[in-house]
């Protein structure tokens, strides 16, 4: 890894902190190359803090250690991104984040989609709500749904419209989004089972 400290007259590099597995950004701090060499040495995120002057590890009195996964340098050589598995609440505040935010896995605008039907199973009287329909109607009409799209995805598959194809398949994946919040999950709980067997 080849670094440029010269930008910076106290020889630092900016170190943008990201969980590894949520892709979320938890902190912002500095190094210098010791606290490179101690980081790798160590594989517990240590920066330079320039407040105390000296080289600082995350979690030393709280226990909320930054464990690394990797570090890797930008196009400039001038900032990191490091990668870690973060144990505990990483801000001094007690929150998962430096920006209050919860450190949850995200899906993007499937996540949103998620909140949009944990919203409608909730508002179940909703009567112009299909989804809401869906969940007065019960289980079984769900499932039945689902599987319906499902075969509706097959015999796209084997034909040569990808248009078709590609509607059927959102059908599918719609549902069974519906399908999992009825049966109390969500698509993280699917994820986590898929990533225990990898």
């Amino acid at each position: 890894m080849k670094l440029d400290f010269t930008k910076n007259k106290d020889r630092l590099v900016p170190a943008i902190v990201q969980d590894a597995i949520t892709k979320n950004v938890l902190m912002l701090g500095y190094m210098n190359e010791e606290a490179i060499k101690v980081t790798q040495e160590t594989k517990k995120v240590t920066f330079f803090s320039r407040s105390k002057q000296r080289l600082w590890t995350k979690g030393e009195e709280s226990g909320n250690f930054l464990n690394l996964v990797g570090i890797k340098n930008d196009c400039d050589h001038d900032t990191l991104l490091i990668q870690v598995k973060p144990a505990g609440p990483t801000c001094h505040t007690g929150t998962d984040t430096c920006w209050g935010e919860e450190n949850d896995q995200s899906y993007g605008f499937l996540s949103e989609l998620e909140n949009v039907i944990t919203s409608r199973k909730e508002n179940k009287d909703d009567k112009k709500s299909y989804v809401a329909s869906l969940f007065r109607d019960g289980i079984n009409k769900i499932a039945q749904k689902v599987g319906e799209e499902a075969v509706e995805t097959v015999i796209e598959a084997k034909d040569n419209n990808d248009e078709l194809f590609l509607n059927e398949s959102a059908d599918l994946l719609f549902h069974y989004l519906i399908l999992l919040q009825a049966k109390g999950y969500k698509l993280n709980d699917v994820v986590k089972v898929l990533g225990a067997r990898h």
